[in-house]
């Protein structure tokens, strides 16, 4: 196996002490150009990289930020994985990826993985953890920002970031009363989903303001992905036959429904409309095309980082920012 260079290796091929290395390596005065370049040459003829952990045992820093997400799978999460790492690829930092697969005990084990690493920060998204657990866990943290999640009070270092779930919800009903639609079914996601309960909560709230009654039997609690929004579409059909419209608590959901209902034979918007949230790539590409409510998930991400970065550096406090829905409306509602 090929031994790894050293500072102590460069150091004695250039003639110099190993603290005149480290000078150069960490960009600090007190070394003549000429030295500077001979030094930067060696290191780079005998391949030399500084060690990451030493380097972060010296400035209390490793460069490093946790990414937790629920399922990689998930376009929406991809994407604001992708707006993450290009931030953080902007500013020298690297990502630890761990996807949970919508498990808590996953969760347990990727937070406590990142900590025992020492990470600088850490960005969760869409945590399934119930509220005195999470707290538990994110105080062990110096810098967090919580994605799609709130607290019931401001923790010190930490900022939440959240999509206008019930604003969404909001829009979507409006969008599908203003083109006559009356039997309004709601796929609604995990249970212990904080944007699903704003969803259904923004969902009853726009009902009520156009004088419609909720009715429960309408509502379908579905796992986010496309498989099961076929099987909570057939099942709310299979009761409500009548209904003409269904809201999906995110794309994937909705093209599951959407494929359930032309299976079936129904035309989709004639017969029934369907929507989604999220705007992922695919919701432009299935036919007919999705009518969504759109997030920008690569701008999601790159905020989150940035946020983070601001934390660590001791430039933000405390704070809760929320992020507003725009309607698309494409073929399918």
């Amino acid at each position: 196996m090929k031994t790894r260079a050293t500072l102590s290796d460069v150091a004695r091929i250039a003639g110099v002490t190993m603290m005149t290395v480290s000078r150069v390596i960490n960009n600090k005065p007190g070394v003549s150009a000429e030295m500077r370049q001979k030094i930067l040459d060696i290191a780079r003829e005998i391949d030399y990289r500084p060690n990451q952990i030493a380097r972060g045992l010296a400035t209390n820093q490793t460069t490093t930020v946790g990414l937790v997400v629920p399922d990689n799978t998930n376009p929406f999460f991809a994407q604001i994985a992708r707006g993450v790492e290009d931030h953080a690829y902007e500013r020298g930092y690297n990502i630890f990826l761990i996807n949970t697969a919508e498990d808590t005990t996953r969760e347990l084990r990727a937070l406590d993985s990142l900590w025992e690493k020492d990470v600088d920060g850490l960005i969760l998204c869409s945590s399934r953890l119930p509220n005195s657990r999470l707290e538990k866990q994110i105080e062990r943290f110096s810098a967090t920002v919580l994605l799609n999640r709130e607290l019931k009070t401001p923790m010190p270092g930490t900022i939440t970031i959240n999509l206008n779930d019930q604003n969404t919800a909001h829009l979507a009903v409006s969008h599908f009363l203003s083109s006559g639609r009356r039997c309004i079914a709601h796929i609604s996601g995990p249970s212990n989903s904080n944007s699903a309960q704003k969803r259904l909560e923004g969902f009853k709230a726009a009902l009520k303001a156009a004088n419609l009654p909720y009715d429960a039997s309408l509502v379908e609690s579905s796992p986010p992905d496309t498989e099961s929004g076929h099987t909570a579409a057939g099942n709310l059909l299979a009761a409500h036959p009548e209904i003409d419209a269904i809201f999906a608590f995110n794309d994937l959901v909705a093209m599951g429904a959407l494929q359930y209902c032309l299976e079936i034979g129904k035309q989709v918007p004639q017969d029934i409309a369907i929507m989604g949230v999220d705007d992922i790539p695919l919701a432009s590409i299935v036919r007919p095309k999705l009518t969504t409510l759109h997030f920008n998930q690569n701008y999601i991400g790159r905020l989150a980082m940035r946020t983070l970065l601001e934390i660590v550096a001791g430039e933000a406090s405390p704070a809760s920012i929320r992020i507003e829905p725009e309607l698309y409306v494409r073929e399918s509602a």
